[in-house]
């Protein structure tokens, strides 16, 4: 996974247990390609949900792009996932049987000069794991600058 990230879900470390991890695809159209080129989008409250037998990007939002006029795109619609049949499967399956939630952490664009969307199968935090993670946080912060003072 190389290239310039358009934008990153940094929530979803902290809400979730990220389990598995890959690499989506994105059904776009010419207006949303060039708005994510001028580096505007979000993620950080949107999900992907399985419709059918296949998975779609939700409440993802990609301003509409300003000189698209009467063309442009909702900025909110609902977007096609493009993935392996094996890898929909495995979602499809961990979301319908395990109860697991499927969430975006990164979009980005590869090599190629695609937009590409890392989603990764995650579980959900109860309130008590949260506070262990940032009591570990606040530890790991404070032994770092404990060192670097006392060398």
């Amino acid at each position: 996974m190389t290239g310039k990230t358009i934008a990153e879900n940094r929530r979803a470390r902290f809400d979730y247990f990220l389990e598995e991890t890959f690499e989506a695809g994105l059904v776009l159209t010419g207006s949303e390609v060039k708005s994510l080129r001028t580096g505007r989008a979000n993620i950080a409250e949107s999900y992907a949900s399985v419709e059918g037998d296949e998975v779609v990007l939700i409440n993802a939002d990609i301003p509409p792009f300003a000189q698209a006029n009467r063309f442009n795109h909702e900025p909110r619609r609902h977007r096609k996932l493009l993935l392996h049949r094996k890898q929909l499967d495995r979602l499809i399956g961990a979301v319908t049987r395990e109860g697991r939630t499927i969430i975006p952490t990164k979009l980005y664009w590869n090599d190629k000069g695609l937009a590409k969307l890392e989603i990764a199968l995650a579980k959900g935090k109860k309130l008590h794991d949260k506070r262990e993670a940032t009591a570990e946080r606040d530890w790991q912060r404070d032994k770092a600058r404990l060192l670097r003072d006392r060398g």
